[in-house]
């Protein structure tokens, strides 16, 4: 929320607490509004709703006060579904956000409050309307004696003492010497064992229910049918990278663990390597010889992808950890995005940092570079974006892209446009030259999380929190199929090289699917559970 909207919200909290404090002073006694006017109402019997209404119209007008000093910032969130792993799900920014929710539910509960004094006093008469309804006013000293046509509470609360007295002989029927003294009693009583006798027969039934356990038997199937293999992955799959030869696949899953596959031969070539934290992305190097990740524990590896060896570590320090990297087409650069919310673009030559972008306040979610290397866009989860020129360090254009967080970005081929998905379920199309939105697909149910472009740049494929991959027509804006795991969110996404959709997500797994629809098939299972 920005400063705007925050002082705006302080515009109904300060409404709510003017409603409240004038109420409370009405009911304390108006205009009577004296010292021993306020001793002589506080001890009265109507003391505790008017300080309910004090206590609530004190916290809307100190929450005002709060909102329009700006001193209650929130943290941007994501849409509805499952949550998001890592640092963005466990770690909250700077901030009060406990005592912000808090205050944002101060206005309704003043309304209700309001609201229920307005029924207190109709229901109960302007005289009434915050007594104590176990305490007779002092001008209804009869109350005890009860008219046929009282309220039905005042008879409910005088009939128990006469009619009582009468159930015991009730009670007697069932006693041997009741059937001679009344005739009428007596068949009463025999059929009251009758009824007693079919309880017992009644559990029958109850066994008959539990004997057929028919629909049980397809719920175990679906887990049992989930292929495993003792070299998968043992968490989310939040990261696909596949190589410039289309022959091998890169992934990264928060259980810390890079892994290399071979796709032609379905099995593991080997764990490229293992970082300290959870393992946010892999990608690699133009010359496909290397690989670069990054991870949660702030470090940036390359590594020979021949045995994983390490050539380098690039420490992000206190910038944090690196949650998207992204690398320039010549390989010379690499642009991260940090927990803090900072940007680096290191030199990849001659390993060293060539500049910290500063500028985003809060956690980097997405990053990604453009077909020529010369610029960077970085997107953040409070929905801004960034567009930055890389050799400078110079801020080209910032504007508010979504609602909600940004979680994936790529360029499109001319470079003078963007695409982003967001947790507003919104893909967005940005003309670069103008920061305007010039399209927009919809129909994904959860955060768009992850995005990939056909090497045509034709298709855009998107991963969700919803569970589904989406495959979208880049002309018309049209969906052209949907993949739906059933099994969880998709965190990552990827083109192969024949042009099938490859998804990885909380299942484990690694996935193809035909990219006209249908069933996909799982290309690598995660480990045993």
């Amino acid at each position: 929320m920005d400063r705007l909207a925050e002082r705006l919200f302080a515009l109904p909290l300060l409404a709510a607490a003017m409603a409240c404090l004038v109420r409370a002073y009405l009911l304390l006694g108006g205009r009577d509004f004296t010292w021993s006017g306020m001793v002589r109402m506080l001890h009265g019997p109507a003391t505790l709703w008017p300080l309910v209404l004090l206590a609530v119209g004190a916290l809307c007008l100190l929450g005002a006060l709060l909102f329009w000093a700006g001193l209650l910032p929130g943290r941007p969130g994501h849409s509805t579904g499952a949550p998001l792993f890592g640092r963005d799900a466990e770690i909250d920014p700077k901030g009060r956000p406990g005592l912000r929710r808090a205050f944002l539910v101060l206005p309704v509960i003043a309304v209700l409050a309001l609201l229920a004094d307005q029924v207190l006093w109709r229901v109960q008469g302007p005289g009434d309307v915050v007594a104590s309804p176990s305490q007779p006013k002092a001008s209804e000293p009869k109350t005890p004696e009860p008219k046929t046509n009282e309220p039905k509470g005042n008879e409910f609360a005088s009939a128990p003492p006469a009619p009582e007295p009468a159930a015991p002989p009730i009670a007697s029927p069932p006693a041997p010497p009741g059937p001679p003294p009344e005739a009428a009693n007596p068949p009463a009583a025999s059929p009251t064992p009758p009824v007693v006798v079919p309880p017992p027969a009644a559990p029958t039934p109850p066994e008959v229910a539990v004997i057929p356990p028919p629909t049980v038997a397809p719920l175990p199937p679906p887990p049992q049918a989930a292929p495993t293999q003792p070299d998968g992955h043992r968490d989310a799959v939040v990261w696909l990278s596949v190589a410039p030869d289309g022959r091998s696949i890169l992934s990264a899953s928060t259980d810390h663990v890079i892994k290399l596959w071979d796709i032609g031969g379905k099995h593991l070539i080997r764990n490229l390597g293992v970082h300290k934290d959870m393992a946010r992305t892999a990608l690699y190097m133009p010359d496909g010889l290397r690989a670069l990740t990054g991870g949660d524990d702030g470090e940036i590896v390359l590594r020979q992808l021949s045995d994983g060896a390490v050539l380098h570590v690039f420490q992000s320090g206190g910038n944090g950890g690196v949650n998207k990297l992204a690398i320039t087409p010549d390989g010379k650069r690499a642009v991260s995005g940090h927990d803090t919310g900072n940007v680096i673009v290191w030199d990849l030559v001659n390993n060293a940092v060539l500049h910290i972008l500063t500028g985003h306040d809060w956690s980097i979610s997405a990053v990604a570079v453009s077909p020529d290397g010369t610029r960077a866009v970085s997107g953040s989860i409070d929905g801004t974006l960034k567009l930055w020129d890389i050799e400078s360090g110079k801020q080209l254009r910032s504007w508010h892209g979504h609602e909600q967080g940004t979680y994936g970005a790529v360029f499109t081929a001319d470079g003078h446009h963007l695409i982003t998905g967001s947790g507003d379920l919104t893909i967005k199309v940005w003309d670069l030259d103008s920061g305007r939105e010039v399209k927009r697909l919809e129909g994904h149910e959860g955060t768009v999380y992850a995005l990939a472009l056909s090497a045509d740049g034709r298709r855009l494929l998107s991963g969700s929190l919803d569970g589904t991959a989406r495959l979208w027509d880049m002309e018309t804006g049209n969906q052209i199929a949907m993949f739906d795991s059933q099994t969880g969110p998709i965190y990552a996404v990827a083109f192969a090289a024949d042009g099938t959709v490859l998804t990885g997500g909380y299942d484990r797994t690694i996935r193809d699917w035909p990219t006209t629809g249908g069933d996909g098939m799982v290309l690598f299972a995660g480990a045993p559970g």
